[in-house]
């Protein structure tokens, strides 16, 4: 008997779907996935793996919020404290208020694994769509994983949102909420490039990170167009936060000191970044010129006022909450692009203050 003609009608597994495989009463699957009763080893190895073959959905009442009731949608992020993508959480939470929808926050902590299993824990407990904040990791197995959830989603009735990283490959089940993350790397390199700046020290975020790559690859593209040889040895990967950017400015400055300017992966790393500038006696911009990405209050903040892109991280939130409504409510209004399910906003670069020619330091 294959494992679809063991599920119901309806092509989701049943408590009876699983018990019928595992060769069980129904009373001893719930046993089982209760924990509130004493059960054998043996015993809960068997149901579970068959709750596994048939990506079985254990919270009957949770799982019926997908179809019917106060819908929920589940917020994935890195960090919470992390500025950027707390504006996105806001869109998408503002956006759910207002159909009095409920939302979910949970945090990733920075790890593929934790991210993959958060996912499926929102997948069991019946939640409206899953959405998911923040770059992604450009391994195989793990797009394959998401692939996966993205089609359990679906089949029980959710949906999966990436917002701020690229499509999954091949025909998923999934709404990308993207901006254009290269061309404002692109036209923030530009910018330094026109004013004069050839040794520029980059600081793209995790070499692994879909957004740190191609926020490089933007910058790469526009060192190409001004006939500027792009240096692999001003690269200098890490996470996006303070700390690395004023260890990266740190080390460069004995490594490689004849940088003139600086292209932070976010706001955050270009804080860090000033202040090891300071600290070493190097006047912004006078010395040495700063940029960043993501545009957060912080920003404008700074002294001086930081130069970055702005990325329309909100709207991203509330695009993303109108596509997983508009699935709900049978398409109406639904926009698609020829990717099919691909949205991209647009950037753009911020000028402030943080920016001059380049100075010949001592």
């Amino acid at each position: 008997m294959s494992q679809r003609k063991a599920t119901s009608d309806a092509g989701r597994a049943t408590i009876r779907d699983v018990a019928e495989r595992a060769g069980v009463s129904v009373a001893s699957v719930s046993r089982v996935l209760s924990g509130n009763y004493p059960v054998s080893e043996e015993l809960r190895r068997r149901v579970m793996k068959v709750v596994r073959d048939l990506d079985y959905v254990t919270n009957a009442h949770a799982r019926s919020l997908a179809g019917g009731g106060t819908p929920t949608v589940a917020i994935l992020i890195n960090n919470i404290t992390g500025a950027a993508f707390a504006h996105v959480a806001k869109g998408v939470e503002g956006a759910a208020t207002l159909r009095g929808w409920l939302s979910l926050v949970g945090t990733t902590g920075d790890d593929p694994e934790r991210e993959l299993a958060l996912v499926n824990l929102m997948r069991q407990q019946g939640v409206a769509a899953v959405i998911l904040l923040g770059g992604a990791y450009d391994y195989d197995e793990y797009q394959l994983r998401m692939a996966r959830f993205a089609r359990s989603l679906d089949a029980a009735g959710s949906h999966l949102v990436l917002v701020g990283r690229p499509p999954l490959e091949g025909d998923v089940p999934a709404t990308t909420v993207d901006y254009d993350n290269e061309g404002g790397a692109y036209a923030m390199a530009s910018h330094l490039l026109s004013a004069g700046h050839r040794r520029v020290l980059v600081l793209p975020g995790h070499a692994e990170l879909t957004t740190a790559q191609g926020r490089l690859k933007g910058a790469q593209r526009a060192f190409e167009a001004y006939g500027v040889p792009f240096d692999p040895g001003m690269v200098r990967h890490g996470p996006y936060d303070y700390e690395h950017g004023y260890e990266a400015v740190e080390a460069a400055l004995h490594d490689t000191p004849d940088f003139t300017a600086v292209l932070a992966g976010t706001d955050v790393v270009a804080a860090g970044a000033a202040q090891a500038l300071r600290a070493a006696g190097l006047r912004v911009p006078e010395d040495v010129s700063i940029v960043g990405y993501d545009d957060i209050p912080l920003a404008s903040q700074l002294t001086p006022q930081l130069t970055t892109v702005h990325v329309p991280y909100e709207e991203m939130g509330r695009v993303a909450l109108r596509a997983v409504a508009d699935r709900r409510e049978g398409g109406a209004g639904r926009r698609k692009s020829a990717d099919g399910d691909h949205l991209v906003l647009g950037t753009h670069v911020v000028v402030r203050n943080s920016v001059r020619p380049p100075a010949t330091r001592v």
